[in-house]
């Protein structure tokens, strides 16, 4: 598949080193940025035979036939209908949008266009979230009743970031939408967020927008979804999952501290980690962060789905709903009270939270808990069906 990658910053240097590592088939013929010398320089760094500082005629070059958004947040809607007027399939970086009315803009014009819109949620391919995830979908942990996302680092590299109106938030767009998708994969994206609490602030930089924040998303079944983003955590980039099912739990750590450490005086000039804040002492190094981050499965199932005519895992439509949820939070973190959230196209499932089936201990108890005590003793704890008395066995 030929390729045309919008931007030339962090992301897209990622996105790059993904797309030509390994002898992959598909091929970067295009690269666009603003800065002529950044644009020529990025050709050069991943022999890229055309660039420009246009948009318009990046996309319409007719070599090319998918696009990836790689630009600051605030470009990403005139990026994706130059795509759509153009019918070329676009992949577009997280957040898809700066709000929800701008993701629905967006998600419309793909589906209008008759292309496919991918939404690159790289944290929703790595490989200890498809496990998972498979994990989770085989029934492993029961119900998923609590899922929980953090994402902390010390700040993002670009200046746009720390511009609430081009980025359209702080922390939360910037890290929350990641842990949101996280949390709608292991809860079931078919199941509807309903409402959001958020306390959100900023504690130590001198910008408008949030630099820490907290949420809980409340699903329709009843399950909760919970988000901790930080722009002020010293130390590297903290990322870690957990979620807590009826039958079991998963805790994940997908950086910083994942078995790989290393000591040094801080002589020569190894590059550690992303975010990573120092390289004396004791650094923990990521082995190859384009696969753990999930870069590699996430291109390789967008190539797939477009070829085989599919949807991918991640679409603009998930992009849209996590764009809707974040609006909520930002509400509710103004207002101080549960936020609803506002979904105008849900295509998920509209029942509502069920009975939760009780497991019996006989005909007529529940069983509460079973445990064995330090001295051997196997306690068990009932409630009766028809009085509610609790009682031990």
């Amino acid at each position: 598949m030929k390729l045309a990658i919008l931007g030339t910053g962090f992301i897209s240097r990622f996105y790059a080193e993904s797309l030509v590592a390994q002898r992959r088939k598909d091929e970067l013929v295009m690269v666009c940025g603003r800065d002529k010398e950044r644009v020529k320089q990025f050709a050069t760094d991943y022999n890229i035979p055309h660039y420009t500082t246009d948009l318009k005629e990046a996309v319409s070059h007719p070599e090319v036939e998918l696009v990836i958004i790689g630009t600051a947040n605030y470009v990403h809607l005139e990026a994706v209908l130059a795509c759509a007027a153009a019918k070329k399939h676009v992949i577009c970086t997280k957040p898809l949008g700066r709000n929800a009315h701008e993701a629905l803009q967006m998600l419309k014009a793909v589906d209008a266009a008759g292309i496919t819109g991918g939404y690159l949620e790289d944290l929703c391919y790595t490989p200890k979230f498809l496990k998972s995830l498979a994990a989770i979908k085989g029934g492993s942990i029961g119900e998923v009743i609590w899922a929980k996302s953090r994402e902390t680092h010390p700040g993002p590299h670009s200046d746009w970031f720390w511009d609430k109106e081009k980025a359209g938030g702080g922390a939360m767009i910037d890290l929350g939408c990641h842990c949101i998708e996280i949390s709608r994969n292991f809860i079931g994206k078919d199941i509807r967020p309903v409402e959001v609490m958020c306390w959100a602030d900023t504690r130590m930089h001198p910008i408008d927008a949030e630099d820490n924040a907290v949420a809980l998303v409340k699903y329709a079944n009843g399950a909760i979804g919970q988000f901790e983003v930080s722009w002020s955590f010293r130390g590297g980039m903290d990322l870690r999952d957990e979620v807590m099912g009826t039958e079991g739990t998963i805790w994940a750590n997908n950086f910083l501290r994942t078995g790989f450490e290393m000591f040094s005086t801080g002589k020569g000039v190894n590059y550690v980690a992303e975010k990573a804040e120092s390289s004396s002492g004791w650094l923990f190094p990521v082995g190859d962060e384009v696969h753990e981050l999930g870069y590699n499965h996430m291109f390789t199932d967008m190539f797939d789905s477009i070829e085989k005519g599919t949807q991918p895992a991640e679409t603009f439509y998930d992009g849209y709903i996590v764009n809707a949820i974040l609006d909520a939070a930002y509400k509710s973190a103004k207002s101080k009270q549960w936020e609803s959230v506002i979904i105008e196209d849900w295509r998920g499932s509209n029942e509502v939270k069920q009975p939760h089936a009780f497991a019996s201990y006989d005909e007529n108890y529940y069983l509460i808990k079973e445990e064995i005590l330090p001295s051997g003793e196997k306690k068990t704890i009932v409630k009766h069906k028809q009085t509610g008395s609790i009682e031990k066995r």
